[in-house]
């Protein structure tokens, strides 16, 4: 999804509206619908005889941070709110976190019937919008584990820390099958195999643990668009999308996953955010799917296209299925039109009522009207266990894909050399979706580099030394380790169309390396298979480091033996990086999907 720009709101004001909030009376309107003994579905049929359409359309309705105040929230009824990617309070941390959430649910409190609202983000890896949070591996790491249990580990320390700023939902798991590299989101899908994918759906049942609402997105088939053009138009028929992409949200479901996210994308060139046969026909009543459907930043905006919301787009995406609507700073026009499309009959209010009954059954069954103020008295949030769990992580995400006995290194002693761009970084090897969007090279707070996590296993007998050019480089030293990549991107600007090969960067320190003869073992951080074939001959060995985010030890563990590589490839590793390749479709491949060496 993207990000609001720019924020409309300052903080400083929100700030200001929650200390007004707290003189502002909670509803005393009482029923059945708050008693917590009694059944969901009755408490949901209590409540939903009691609500006007305003207040059901309010329940449909997202809104961004930076485009609403909490007054707002109580004059429009407003259901949810969310933070686009590097929307945050100030201070970003814990403490600004409770009080913006607290404040806009005092808000949503004070109106007349006191329905609880949802607070939504992209902890995708990690609550990775908060300075301080636990930043795991992206997703194409974990599938390089293949270790649903771990995943499942993960999201609960996610959700943990999500649920301590208040937090009532994530954006995630991204449960796409992504076909082609050179698409921008590849590094948010656990494989290019949907068997995988389903498996590592166990991410859920973590997230579910903690009362954290979880998202399947997005759907259906966004890594299967032509070329890989992010929100661009998957061509395959019904048959293979079934097979190819349906899988995950079949696990998902059976997760009791609480939300859908409709992609962005086309299906032979229809939009699926207003697909019926899609959303309602095979998700809602094949699939037998309870949760509700959400749609994507704007999403529905794009139905008719043309520019702007339109009444079209509105009764298209409720009639087709979609049950709340991301509007992020344009909430106040979908409220308005959604109101006169049903006063005009064009939306049935059975469709309003049928997507309440899902979006009020999860606040229920979530436990938000009897968890109406955030719990201040934890300590989770970037914990040493949760460091200590994706340093696992990160360790056993690590593909081996070439070793000439270089590897493992000897802890205590030698002398070794680290370059590269990507050895002293955090925000390179963190990738997107870190602090900020597109997230940013640069300094973590919190993290490890991979740079400092080899100082610290390697031990003080060892010498290290390191220059990110290469430069004082010598023969004098038993290895070169070369710490190269991506730097961080995320969705549509992370398409590469014309193939994922190397920088000049990357290119000029690895030339200066194989120019000296020195052994030389080469760490790839990138969110994708890169173009590598080429230089391989030269390098003794390689290690595909995915995007390990804050705890770099974790590769430093693989490097220097103190665990044993484990992780298989989750892609097809093409032999051409301008040419996708997946297991079976006859492509040329430098490595095959599960390939990965060991010691």
């Amino acid at each position: 999804m993207r990000p609001l720009r720019p924020l409309l709101l300052a903080t400083a004001l929100l700030l200001a509206t929650a200390a007004s909030c707290d003189s502002t009376p909670e509803t005393k309107v009482d029923g059945p619908f708050r008693d917590s003994k009694r059944p969901v579905a009755e408490r949901v049929a209590d409540l939903l005889a009691r609500m006007s359409l305003d207040e059901k359309i309010g329940q449909m309705t997202q809104a961004e941070r930076g485009s609403i105040s909490p007054e707002e929230v109580t004059e429009f009824r407003v259901g949810s709110i969310l933070s686009g990617g590097g929307s945050v309070p100030t201070p970003n941390n814990r403490g600004g976190w409770v009080a913006m959430v607290d404040a806009y649910q005092k808000a949503a409190l004070a109106t007349p019937l006191g329905i609880p609202f949802i607070y939504g983000s992209d902890a995708v890896h990690g609550h990775n919008n908060v300075t301080g949070a636990t930043i795991f591996p992206h997703n194409i790491g974990l599938g390089a584990t293949r270790d649903p249990q771990l995943a499942e580990a993960i999201g609960a320390a996610t959700a943990t820390e999500v649920a301590e700023t208040g937090v009532h939902w994530t954006f995630a798991p991204c449960v796409c099958v992504a076909r082609d590299d050179r698409w921008g989101r590849t590094y948010e899908s656990f494989s290019e195999d949907p068997a995988i994918v389903a498996s590592m759906s166990s991410v859920i049942k973590g997230l579910q643990s903690q009362q954290v609402m979880a998202t399947a997105k997005h759907y259906l088939g966004d890594g299967g668009t032509t070329g890989g053009k992010d929100q661009g138009n998957t061509e395959l028929s019904i048959e293979e999308l079934r097979r190819l992409h349906l899988p995950p949200y079949e696990a998902a479901i059976k997760h009791n996953v609480a939300s859908v996210m409709v992609s962005f994308s086309s299906w032979n060139g229809t939009k699926v955010h207003g697909s019926e046969f899609l959303i309602t026909k095979l998700l809602k009543e094949e699939l037998k799917f309870g949760g509700f459907v959400v749609s994507d930043w704007n999403g529905v905006d794009q139905i008719d296209g043309a520019p702007g919301l339109s009444a079209s787009d509105v009764r298209t995406a409720i009639n087709a299925g979609v049950d709340m609507v991301m509007a992020p700073a344009v909430w106040r026009e979908f409220i308005q039109v959604l109101k006169a499309e049903v006063e005009a009959g064009r939306v049935p209010m059975s469709r309003i009522d049928d997507a309440n009954r899902r979006i009020l059954a999860k606040k229920f069954e979530f436990g938000l009207f009897e968890r109406t103020k955030t719990n201040r008295n934890t300590a989770a949030f970037g914990s040493a266990p949760h460091r200590a769990l994706a340093r696992q992580a990160v360790a056993k995400s690590q593909v081996l894909l070439k070793n000439s006995g270089v590897l493992p290194l000897k802890a205590g002693t030698g002398r070794i050399f680290v370059a590269g761009k990507n050895a002293d970084n955090v925000g390179n090897q963190s990738g997107g979706w870190t602090l900020t969007w597109q997230g940013s090279p640069g300094e973590v707070p919190g993290g490890t580099s991979i740079l400092k996590g080899i100082r610290e296993v390697a031990g003080s007998g060892a010498t290290i030394t390191y220059a990110q050019d290469g430069s004082g480089l010598d023969k004098s030293y038993d290895v070169a380790v070369v710490v190269i990549g991506e730097k961080p991107y995320a969705e549509f600007e992370g398409d590469r169309m014309e193939g994922t090969g190397l920088d000049g960067e990357d290119k000029a320190v690895l030339e200066k390396v194989r120019a000296l003869g020195v052994p030389t073992v080469v760490v790839v951080v990138s969110g994708r298979p890169l173009e590598i074939g080429s230089h391989l001959d030269g390098w003794n060995a390689a290690l595909a480091a995915w995007l390990p985010g804050t705890e770099g030890a974790g590769v430093a563990d693989v490097l220097f033996g103190r665990q044993v590589p484990s992780g298989k490839l989750p892609m097809t590793w093409p032999a051409d990086g301008g040419h996708p390749a997946n297991a079976g479709d006859g492509k040329a491949a430098l490595f095959p999907l599960g390939f990965g060496l060991t010691y």
